[in-house]
């Protein structure tokens, strides 16, 4: 039986990546780079007024009280190479670029105009004063995006002001997830004696929707071995991911560890110190990885953001693995015995982090009040209020 930081050791050594893709910038909004980029050019590419106002020579300041308008440059304008001489001036826009022989530009609030003169009124302008350099946010040739980076909304716009149009990504995986255990019924169905609905499923899917991970597959599977060969085999031929729910522990039922072996999936670790989500699973076959969740919708749900996220997180070329974790403060007092991690439903807010009641594995009632899961560790016993505890975000 593996402790929680073997198991999450066993995560941080994967190798396996999906496959690098090459798609539009516009539609790879969520996606990691699996390329570096470099910048094709300077930004700006030319000098750039920061501001509406007056393009002049810093030099002519200390020798003309007024300025002569001699023209107009506005903001794209690709069809006028202006220039100015000394004594002169040229109206200048946010975004225009500078005028031949101008450095410095002068804010239209900071002059007093009359017909095509100006007066300056600006006791602090400096050389170079609301001037944009060439190149000034970034030069040609400049790497400007790491392996790994996550494309978010203001990461592409930034790429998109360079104008990359292109970008290649690492693909996001396939998943397949089969439920397993005879007692499950879909919901909308009458619900008899010795039935429960099946709840993991769309948990699991909403769960990944999060980190925009499409589930392709669903599979209900009764507690018989030839049967769950099947699933098994029909998942492992379309999915780089493939979940399991139920069947994973040690009852005369539990066909999943041995089905899987007998498809060829190599286990990787099978049993993990914690509370909930001890007969914790994971295997390999290729390029593929598998996991078994134990059926208690409660432990599915903590392995899933504990092991299953982090290792597609990885795969996907993403850096940063897991949820945010943070520390915080405990508002009321838990006990539990030595031996196992306890991960437990909590709720955080700016008073501190409150362990929640129902923490059975079976209960989903609080888990879906909590915000947060708070991890507590191997051997402690005893946590009091105030108390400084892990705490992984689930919001």
């Amino acid at each position: 039986m593996k402790s929680v930081q073997e198991t999450r050791n066993y995560i941080d050594l994967l190798e396996l990546k999906t496959k690098p893709i090459q798609i539009p910038l516009t539609e790879a909004n969520g996606y990691n780079l699996a390329e570096a980029i470099f910048s094709p050019i300077d930004f700006p590419s030319f000098e750039q007024s920061a501001m509406d106002g007056y393009a002049l020579r810093y030099e002519d300041l200390g020798k003309f009280d007024t300025f002569t308008i001699v023209g107009e440059q506005q903001a794209g304008d690709t069809s006028t190479a202006l220039s100015i001489n000394a004594g002169e001036t040229i109206r200048i826009f946010t975004g225009s670029k500078i005028p031949q022989g101008a450095d410095t530009v002068v804010m239209q609030e900071k002059v007093i105009r009359s017909e095509n003169q100006i007066h300056i009124e600006d006791q602090h302008l400096l050389c170079g004063s609301n001037v944009r350099p060439k190149g000034s946010q970034t030069k040609i040739g400049t790497q400007v995006a790491r392996v790994g980076n996550t494309l978010k909304p203001m990461f592409s716009s930034f790429l998109a002001g360079l104008g990359i149009t292109e970008v290649t990504v690492f693909s996001k995986p396939t998943v397949s997830i089969i439920n397993t255990g005879k007692e499950l019924i879909p919901t909308g169905n009458e619900l008899l004696q010795g039935q429960v609905y099946e709840s993991n499923s769309i948990g699991l899917i909403h769960a990944l929707e999060n980190f925009d991970i499409q589930v392709i597959s669903i599979a209900h599977c009764d507690d018989i071995e030839s049967d769950l060969i099947k699933q098994i085999q029909l998942a492992l031929n379309q999915s780089d991911i493939l979940i399991l729910t139920g069947g994973v522990s040690v009852g005369d039922y539990d066909f999943v560890a041995p089905c899987l072996a007998q498809c060829g999936v190599s286990q990787l670790l099978h049993k993990v110190k914690q509370k909930p989500g001890k007969p914790f699973y994971m295997g390999q076959k290729d390029q593929q990885l598998i996991f078994g969740l134990p059926g208690n919708p409660a432990s599915t749900m903590t392995c899933f953001y504990m092991y299953v996220l982090p290792a597609l997180q990885k795969m996907m070329g993403q850096t940063q693995i897991g949820l945010q974790v943070i520390t915080a403060k405990l508002t009321n007092d838990y006990t539990k015995k030595a031996g196992l991690t306890h991960f437990v439903k909590s709720y955080i807010n700016e008073e501190g982090v409150e362990i929640l009641g129902h923490q059975e594995s079976y209960k989903m009632n609080t888990f879906a009040l909590a915000n947060a899961i708070v991890e507590l560790d191997e051997q402690t016993e005893i946590f009091k209020q105030g108390d400084w505890v892990k705490v992984h975000l689930l919001h």
